[in-house]
């Protein structure tokens, strides 16, 4: 038997499972694959067993309560094939994740996970900054949760300028402090880069909406005026990874099937290409969702339903 296998770009699920086999024969091994950050990975169908996969789990009421999430949350399905994760982000600069486990569940729960980051100078000297090398995230519990801290030098988020349409100031301010998150509120569009606004309100569409999507401005939708609410959506809002067309059409996918599962009929996502309609397929399957495609090209898309695929 070897002791050690090297895979180069896994890109399907038979790859995904054989790698899983290899692992769990005690085989060291090193394998590359395709995704901008380890969130793609997660939100990657395909490839997300290689993390752990992830899968539905509907809480309790009083479980709901005490993690103040909503009762459907996504966790980790199994341990992930790798316990080690190099994220390339350019020749001479990398980032490492040393507790892959640790991380995709500290992502799952909406918090922001600072890796440790190493440059190669010009003369082949390794600089190290953010979590020291060998250390383990630190998650502290007191009451509401607060993000994981490493260790060391991290870069802050940038701060969000949030226009609340329809939604409680005084609410989000609370969300905003209970969740930690980088956002300031502002009075308008003209210094906003993100709305959040009321079902209600959006069915409308009035004139301060329609002027939000005109200008390219993220519209995030909720579906009752509360804390509770308005903090899950500033946990998706941290997670989002702007300028990711697949990220952002697997986040809207998420989306409509937790407004499904929570008893809509059926929900129309952003017509996309066959590649990411395929990926949004294989999302709500996981969930045991019905989806079908609808439309011509290019404007083809996918519709999420209540019942099980066959």
């Amino acid at each position: 038997m070897p002791e050690v296998i090297i895979i180069d770009e896994i890109g399907t699920d038979l790859e995904a499972a054989a790698a899983r086999t290899i692992a769990e024969r005690g085989v060291q091994l090193i394998a590359t694959a395709h995704g901008n950050t380890l969130e793609n990975l997660i939100m990657n169908p395909t490839l997300s067993d290689l993390v752990g996969g992830i899968q539905s789990v509907t809480l309790s009421d009083e479980e709901a309560r005490r993690r103040r999430t909503q009762k459907a949350i996504l966790e980790r399905r199994a341990p992930p094939t790798f316990d080690i994760l190099v994220e390339i982000q350019s020749f001479s600069r990398v980032a490492v994740q040393r507790d892959v486990a640790e991380i995709v569940d500290a992502i799952l729960r909406g918090y922001e996970v600072p890796a440790e980051i190493r440059d190669l100078d010009a003369e082949g000297n390794v600089h190290t900054a953010g979590a020291p090398a060998g250390g383990r995230h630190a998650l502290e519990r007191r009451g509401a949760p607060t993000p994981i801290t490493a260790i060391g030098t991290t870069t802050p988020s940038r701060e969000r300028r949030i226009f609340p349409f329809g939604v409680s100031r005084q609410r989000l301010e609370q969300a905003i402090r209970e969740t930690g998150f980088a956002g300031q509120i502002v009075d308008g569009l003209d210094s906003a880069d993100a709305l959040i606004t009321l079902r209600s309100y959006y069915r409308r569409k009035p004139q301060t909406l329609r002027d939000a999507e005109e200008r390219s401005i993220p519209v995030y939708v909720i579906k009752s005026n509360t804390v509770f609410q308005l903090e899950h959506c500033l946990l998706s809002m941290r997670t989002e990874k702007a300028g990711d067309p697949v990220v952002a059409a697997l986040r809207e996918a998420e989306d409509a099937i937790g407004q499904v599962m929570t008893g809509q009929d059926a929900v129309d996502l952003t017509p996309q290409n066959a590649y990411i309609r395929r990926l949004q397929h294989m999302l709500a399957q996981r969930y045991n969702l019905l989806s079908r495609s609808l439309g011509k090209e290019p404007y083809r898309r996918v519709r999420i339903m209540p019942g099980e695929p066959d």
